[in-house]
This record gives structure tokens, sequence and C-alpha cells, in this order.
């Protein structure tokens, strides 16, 4: 990797990490988060999602949490709309950006949003009419971008397909996501070379789940083809309801380590970001499933632990 290229990353925990999470978390902790995630340095938080509370009963206080929401100059809170029927809540209140979410698979996009994909993109038409009449700026999402929990390998040429009718449509970026986090260099590096010849590499986001262990390693080979931008979730928070087994998003602190430690520029404090992880971490009662934010925390704790020694050697000397 070159030294003092930029990484956009775009923390999608408080939504994509915290909708599966059995504990439920309350509003005003989603709140603290997100101003946690700000004074990171974090620029795009992705917030909430107006979707059915049916579905997804953690975000059954989304209209709350938007109103409530104060935004810092130059953040982005970008928030899921399926619909026309959710575009037109997320817009009342009071959010400025959006995103909308297809799929590759047609099993994935019968199970995760009820409908074909075909569906989906006749769902999306006057989302993307009404956002352009609003001055909305719309982000997609394709899933199953390398494989489907229900119909197995996912073939590249479909991801382009789908990316390319998203772009098409007025997407400012498409995420292309490893859902189920099956994916290694020598199934990514192919799918992104398939779908950059049809939607540029600058408006194409990599989201890679990390169930294999394989997150950061496919973060890195798909900077190396030249992609800038990644979705990442503190704490390694996340899951998907419609994949079993699937783990979170690569945790931000892992990503964020190996990047400083590539010299490449991302604006964001890991230190600040750590505090984060534990922060949501505490609330959920586990530990961060990032391994950096897990050492570095400890690394704090003998620290403080042999500060607090030196102290105690000095009263009694």
């Amino acid at each position: 990797m070159t030294a003092g290229t930029g990484v956009r990353i775009i923390e999608v925990g408080p939504r994509d990490g915290l909708q599966n999470e059995k504990v439920h978390v309350d509003t005003a902790v989603k709140i603290e988060l997100i101003e946690r995630l700000e004074a990171c340095g974090l620029k795009e938080i992705e917030a909430t999602s107006f979707v059915s509370p049916t579905w997804v009963p953690q975000m059954a206080d989304h209209d709350a949490l938007m109103r409530q929401l104060t935004t810092r100059p130059g953040v982005r809170h970008p928030v899921l709309t399926p619909n026309l029927r959710g575009y037109k809540g997320a817009i009342a209140a009071g959010a400025d950006h959006i995103a909308v979410f297809a799929s590759a698979s047609e099993a994935f996009s019968k199970k995760n949003i009820n409908c074909t994909i075909e569906e989906s993109f006749a769902r999306f038409a006057p989302v993307f009419e009404a956002a352009r009449a609003d001055g909305v700026a719309v982000r997609g999402y394709v899933s199953c971008v390398v494989a489907c929990p229900y119909e197995g390998p996912v073939a590249a040429a479909k991801v382009a397909e789908v990316a390319k009718r998203l772009d098409d449509l007025g997407c400012y970026e498409v995420s292309l996501g490893d859902t189920i986090g099956v994916g290694t260099p020598a199934t990514v590096l192919p799918m992104l070379e398939t779908v950059a010849r049809g939607v540029p590499l600058a408006k194409l986001a990599g989201h890679f789940h990390d169930t294999y262990g394989m997150a950061a390693v496919n973060v890195h080979a798909s900077y190396e083809l030249g992609l800038r931008a990644f979705d990442s979730s503190v704490g390694g928070l996340g899951g998907c309801p419609y994949a079993k087994g699937a783990t979170g998003n690569v945790a931000t602190e892992d990503l964020l380590f190996m990047l400083d430690g590539l010299g490449i520029e991302t604006g964001v404090s890991i230190d600040a970001l750590v505090d984060a992880a534990a922060f949501i971490s505490d609330v959920l009662g586990r530990k961060p499933v990032s391994r950096s934010a897990n050492a570095l925390l400890a690394r704090r704790a003998s620290a403080n632990a042999a500060v607090a020694a030196c102290a105690a050697d000095d009263r009694h000397g």
C-alpha cells in the first residue's frame, strides 16, 4: 500500500451492527454511541433504518432517534429506506442522506426484503425519483456479492448487473457486501474487477463481514486494486438475521489499526474508537469482538496498573 493515500471509513455499527443484537439498546444509548463515533473523527455514520419494527425490532425507534440526533458539521448520518414509505418517514424525521439495499442473489432478496431482485428495483424507482426532487443523496448496497447462504456461490456478472443498475438510478456510491464473510482475495478481486467494468472503483465501497477472519485481508487486497472506501462496524458488531452464522463487518478498530500501521490517512483516532467500542460492548454485556480493541484495552489496563503500583510504592517509600 502507498503511504498517505487516504481511505474513507463508513461506520455502520449503529445500524448494521446493532440490528441483529438481541439485547434492546435504548435510543439514548444509540445517540451516545453515534456522538462518540463522531468524536473519533468519523464523518459517515449509518444511524438507523426506516424498516418495519416487525422485521427489525431493534430499529423501531428510528423516528425518535433521528429527531433527537444532532449532527456535527461535515458529518453524514445515512439511514436505510427499503421503499417509498420508509423514505418519506426518514425525510420527515430529518434525514438528508439515505441508502437502499439490493441483493445479487434471488433467494437472499426474497428472505431479506421479501421480494425478487426485479421487484426490489420497482420499489426503488419512486424512492430515487423523490430523492432527486428533494436533493437527497442515495447510497446503494448489494448483498451476497461472493456467495449466498441459500444459493451458494454468486456469479460476479450478476453482482455487476445489480451494481450497474443502482449506479444508473443515481447512487453516488455502491457498497459491495460479502454478507456471509466467505470471501477471500481469490474470490473478491475477480468480483471487483468485473463490477468495475461497469461502475468505476471510485464509486464503489467494500463491505466485508469477518465470519472466517478474512475481512481485513479482503480490505488490504481491495485497496491494492484501487478501492478507497470501506464499511466497518465499531467493536465488530453485527451479523445478519437472514444469514445464519454470519458475524459482523470488519471491526472499525481492526481496520484502523491496519491502516494506521501502513501510514494510510483516515482522520480517525484509534484511542477514542476503542473507548466507543468498550462503551457499546459494555451495554451489550460482553467484550468487543475486535482483537485490536481487546489488545489495546488490555495494554491500557496494564499501563494503568503499573502507574498505580508505582504510586503505591512512592506512598510507602
